[in-house]
């Protein structure tokens, strides 16, 4: 499932910096996930690494993006 920001993120974009497939861009007022390209780290880190550096805890699973593993891989790998 890819992951979504909610609006109480503070825009500081460490999550940008970090994604390592581009998922993630500066909104009009926070951060947005691309649920294209989000693939939640899989084979890259242990936990997608945007909620591991999130420091106000603003970025969680987007109930309307569900994948499962097999298709997470499929995108990771097709980058």
């Amino acid at each position: 499932m890819a992951l979504k920001v909610l609006d109480d993120c503070i825009a500081c974009d460490v999550c940008i910096e970090e994604c390592p497939n581009d998922a993630i861009e500066a909104g009009t007022l926070y951060c947005v996930i691309d649920p294209d390209k989000c693939t939640e780290c899989i084979d890259k880190y242990d936990e997608p690494i945007c909620i591991i550096v999130c420091p106000v805890d603003c970025i969680v699973p987007d109930k309307d993006h569900v994948e499962n593993v097999v298709e997470l891989r499929a995108k990771y790998k097709k980058d």
